[in-house]
């Protein structure tokens, strides 16, 4: 438990400081690109990762399945075992790494028709895809091992060094992108920190795990043995076509569906969205796999203390990037690249509502992918089918709205209800009514303080000349009192709140003498 604990300590540590370099480079290279390189480039950058994150589809779900194959190895410290699992993972993913490159050469023939009308020019299209394409298939051909760090609680490993790296590109590309306006430059840089980055952490992986043996033509005969990794393969990709359309797909429609350039607008709100929910599922990475290592413990009431536990502290956080998304989103935007870049308020809110269903079951998420339940295949390919209707019938009409409704229609009821219903009685073995009865004062406290964050907003922000100096300063008065209060009502009105602050039996001490309990 002790060595649990601690990597997965290590793991959030690591995450949080290099979190706190990338998000203020991110905001600082964004303008400069927007600037620099221009709207309709960042446009085209966006809608090219798109499709490269449907290409990646083609994993099959392979690498979640097998990873889960790890955790009982790995924890009995049986090498031979480990080395037949990673060999098994080599063989597929370098597959899967030349599968990729063949399906984006065959997509790219189509690019005449989508970026024919872009001034950037199709030889500038066609070599940013190509280098982007490269990296992925990298990726998958050379990066496999990086999963034994993973599935062996030390992703803070891969995440010091690929941080690393991708600060200094961003610097690089900041200092190319200013002096020089050079767009194949810019992306001939990409390209080469990724092929360095992934030699170099190989090198790092073997001096980990001088013991790890990769035989591809073993691999490929153990596969015949390990029949559970092409079923929960199978369920998992379904997963991952359904994750891509809800959440990847985004600048595909919206290029689609409204423009180019209103690709680059809305990629300014789903930077900022996306650098909070990678601030989140930092403490998600960080413990999944100890997660995986609990279950297989079999210890029940250990099990369910830990899942309100992390409840909690999920919640505390969700208020952490939600409330302030509500009050300065909009003036951020202002701020930051100029109100001509600004979209409707209403986007604005229903970005922050997807994220909310979003961020609210993680921690159930947490648990069915650590139990290996797989088996509700069906509710991906309803939710699918559900955001595809809703998407094709509002988007041509409503734009992003109606982008964005299509999501939001089809996880809300699979997401809040199905999942945990599915956890509790498949995972857990027990009735949902318990989930219910211990999540619903989650529940109420969250939506009572977003009421009083709307409050502030329409009180202060929307009173106040729109700056940096006045964002700070209202940030500083209102946010921490608000999330101050948060805290102290999840303290006093949920048990794992409780259990999470008993960690340290002083401040627990502190809080029960401060806060009646």
């Amino acid at each position: 438990m002790g060595e649990r604990v601690h990597r997965s300590l290590m793991n959030i540590k690591v995450g949080i400081f290099f979190y706190l370099i990338s998000i203020i480079l991110s905001f600082f290279s964004r303008r400069i690109f927007l600037n620099c390189l221009g709207k309709e480039f960042i446009g085209l950058t966006g809608m090219l990762d798109n499709i490269l994150t449907f290409l990646s589809v083609a994993e099959l779900g392979f690498g979640t399945s097998i990873v889960y194959f790890l955790y009982k190895p790995l924890q009995e410290n049986n090498h031979k075992k480990i080395n037949e699992v990673m060999s098994m993972l080599a063989y597929l993913y370098r597959s899967i790494g030349f599968i990729i490159v063949g399906l984006g050469i065959v997509i790219s023939l189509f690019f005449p028709w989508w970026f024919g009308n872009l001034n950037v020019g199709l030889p500038l299209v066609f070599f940013a895809f190509y280098a982007s394409l490269a990296q992925s298939a990298t990726g998958y051909i050379i990066n496999y091992r990086q999963l034994l760090l993973y599935a062996n609680q030390k992703q803070y490993v891969v995440s010091a060094f690929f941080q690393t790296m991708g600060i200094a590109q961003i610097a690089l590309q900041i200092v190319l992108a200013y002096y020089w306006h050079n767009l194949y430059l810019w992306v001939s840089v990409g390209l080469l920190f990724s092929i360095v980055g992934c030699i170099i952490l190989n090198k790092r992986i073997s001096k980990e795990y001088p013991w790890l043996i990769i035989d591809t033509k073993e691999g490929r005969k153990m596969l015949r043995t390990y029949p559970e990794i092409f079923k929960k393969a199978r369920q998992v990709f379904t997963l991952k076509m359904k994750d891509f359309i809800l959440y990847r797909s985004d600048e595909l429609l919206v290029g689609a569906f409204v423009s180019v350039t209103h690709v680059a607008f809305y990629g300014n709100y789903t930077m900022i969205i996306n650098k909070l929910i990678y601030l989140v599922n930092i403490l998600a990475d960080g413990m999944s796999a100890g997660i995986g290592n609990l279950i297989a413990e079999g210890n029940k009431q250990n099990i369910m203390k830990v899942f309100w536990e992390m409840t909690a502290t999920r919640f505390f956080i969700m208020g952490m990037v939600i409330y302030p998304l509500i009050i300065f989103i909009q003036p951020t935007i202002c701020c930051w690249v100029g109100s001509e870049y600004l979209l409707p308020s209403v986007v604005a809110y229903l970005l922050i509502f997807q994220l909310f269903i979003r961020l609210q079951y993680i921690t159930v998420n947490m648990f069915v992918v650590a139990s290996g339940l797989y088996d509700d295949v069906w509710t991906n390919w309803v939710e699918l089918a559900m955001n595809i209707i809703v998407t094709f019938t509002l988007a041509p009409h409503f734009g992003i709205i109606g982008i964005l409704l299509g999501k939001i229609v089809s996880v809300f009821f699979f997401q809040v209800f199905w999942k945990p219903y599915y956890l509790f009685s498949k995972g857990f073995h027990d009735n949902v009514w318990v989930y219910w009865r211990g999540i619903a004062s989650y529940f109420i406290i969250f939506f009572l303080f977003g009421i009083i964050s709307i409050a502030l907003k329409l009180l202060v922000i929307d009173n106040y000349n729109i700056s940096w100096l006045t964002l700070i300063w209202v940030g500083f008065v209102t946010i921490l009192p608000l999330l101050s209060l948060y805290f102290v009502a999840l303290f006093m009105c949920t048990h794992g709140m409780k259990y999470f602050v008993a960690r340290s039996p002083k401040a627990y001490r502190i809080m029960s003498r401060i806060i009646p309990i």
